[in-house]
């Protein structure tokens, strides 16, 4: 069995599209997904299937969150070693050693075209800086998050994919749990 992290967009967000996580894990355990485990609740499931197609993944567990909660939610679907990777691999740790409390990971659900990318490239956005790979973009917010415009909403816009975040803990958190779940 293969170990995937599936990271839901816009649960639990300031009391809207609430989902309680135990409601979540018996969701995916009718699924037949396997060790499943959530961290904190915007959304984060770590477990294990047979099923190796990430599309179907992601079909699977939008479909039945929508029929079991009544509203839809995006869903991206990563292997285990995409986020060890990402996590291993941030440009602003590996080069720059930047405090980590700033760092945070946009997941996008395809990668963006070059033509997209250059237009955002040349943008100024005061302290904030982002570096693009592959389906991922590495994100330092010197003044938080909630201050940057480099949002989910600014990249959909600008890059046309679907994009979700998660800060560097959260990030640390979901490779610590897969690896648990796959030294088990």
């Amino acid at each position: 069995m293969k170990t995937y992290i599936a990271i839901l967009r816009g649960i639990n967000v300031s009391g809207h599209k609430p989902v309680k996580m135990e409601a979540l894990r018996n969701l995916c355990e009718e699924l037949g997904l396997k060790n499943t485990k959530t961290y904190i609740q915007s959304g984060n499931i770590v477990f294990q299937s047979k099923n190796t197609k990430l599309s179907d993944l992601e079909s699977t567990l939008s479909k039945k969150i929508e029929a079991t909660f009544g509203f839809d939610v995006p869903v991206m679907v990563k292997k285990a070693e995409e986020i060890q990777y990402i996590l291993k691999n941030n440009p602003f740790l590996t080069k720059r050693k930047e405090d980590i409390t700033k760092l945070h990971v946009t997941f996008l659900n395809q990668e963006p075209d070059k033509t997209s990318i250059d237009t955002i490239k040349e943008g100024q956005y005061a302290s904030d800086e982002f570096m693009i790979k592959d389906k991922a973009i590495y994100l330092f917010c010197p003044n938080g998050y909630g201050n940057t415009k480099l949002s989910n909403t600014f990249f959909e816009n600008k890059l046309k994919v679907m994009a979700t975040t998660r800060n560097w803990k959260t990030i640390t958190e979901l490779v610590n749990i897969s690896e648990e779940i796959i030294n088990a």
